[in-house]
């Protein structure tokens, strides 16, 4: 059996494609976990030809096991076609560009001011017997104050996060992408104290800056119990249908209250929107542009803005 446990016509060369990939500084998990759902859908199915039809099954399978998920995940096997085309396979599907546009990416949850405040209150009064006592408050905090995204919040390690210094780095994140962002002096006594008491309860080491009861680092699932149970200790309502309040509200409250600051100072946002990028971890503007349209107040003022901006600044990548 292969190294990654491949077993079916392709095992390989998906090891030499993964060997490549590492070479070029690629080592995130999620493409070995999909490249190991095509391989055992190809073993289950018999699959020996890297053709259209064994492609677009898989994506239909995977689709219908994961519904309303993002399209990222269609990137690994697209990569892996053009791989294979490069390196000796020159009738390898590559699957098409145009699958991308089939997900519709969900709308936020416009967070007031006036939430964002009871949500704190309620962080803070929380009861647990878990480490969520003492680190919700820390959690969430830094998510709002850095525009982090969720899994970049759980995954940091205590090396990860420099009090003294002032700074967090953000490793290895979306598109293995890595960046070093400031800390408030507010941000460093609330994460100041979340690491005193988690050492005080498990020692000098411990596998996160945030962890579970085991300790491990906390899970998707236990970031979004605690949000919920924030939320709903606060007496925030809830609406019956349509956007729910959920964790990543965050990150896009961090976006446009900065883009709503800057025009409230007098600045060009357009001058702007390269840093802001930057913060976010955003490849290219396209991505920062999204959170303008989700702006409230913005874009009654600045409707133009995106056209504006893609004829005036240069395309500028992060990386």
């Amino acid at each position: 059996m292969s190294e990654h446990a491949f077993a079916s016509v392709f095992a390989k060369e998906l090891e030499r494609y993964l060997a490549f990939k590492e070479t070029m500084g690629c080592y995130g998990q999620s493409r070995i976990w999909y490249l190991r759902s095509f391989d055992a859908y190809c073993t289950e199915h018999g699959v020996r030809a890297f053709n259209q039809q064994a492609i677009e099954d898989w994506v239909i399978s995977r689709k219908a096991s994961q519904p309303g998920s993002a399209p990222s995940w269609m990137s690994y096997i697209r990569d892996f076609g053009r791989w294979m085309r490069s390196h000796g396979t020159p009738e390898a599907y590559v699957l098409a560009e145009s699958r991308k546009s089939e997900f519709i990416r969900p709308q936020p949850y416009l967070l007031s001011g006036h939430e964002v405040d009871a949500f704190f209150r309620s962080a803070a009064d929380l009861e647990s017997t878990s480490p969520w006592q003492w680190q919700a408050v820390a959690f969430f905090a830094l998510m709002h104050s850095c525009g982090l995204r969720t899994c970049e919040t759980r995954k940091l390690e205590p090396k990860d996060v420099d009090l003294a210094g002032g700074f967090i780095d953000v490793v290895w994140s979306k598109g293995n992408r890595s960046r070093r962002l400031p800390i408030t002096g507010q941000i460093i006594d609330v994460l100041t104290d979340c690491d005193r008491k988690s050492r005080q309860r498990f020692g000098q080491q411990r596998p996160g800056f945030f962890i579970s009861s085991t300790p491990a680092p906390v899970s998707p699932s236990q970031v979004g119990v605690m949000f919920n149970r924030i939320w709903d200790h606060a007496g925030l309502p809830r609406a019956l249908a349509g956007k729910q309040p959920r964790p990543y509200d965050f990150r896009h409250h961090f976006a446009y209250a900065n883009i709503e600051r800057w025009m409230a100072e007098g600045r060009d946002v357009n001058a702007m929107l390269p840093y802001l990028a930057r913060y976010m971890g955003h490849a290219t503007l396209d991505s920062t542009f999204y959170y303008i349209h989700t702006s409230p107040d913005f874009m009654d003022g600045y409707a133009a803005l995106t056209h504006e901006s893609q004829r005036v600044l240069p395309e500028v990548g992060f990386a």
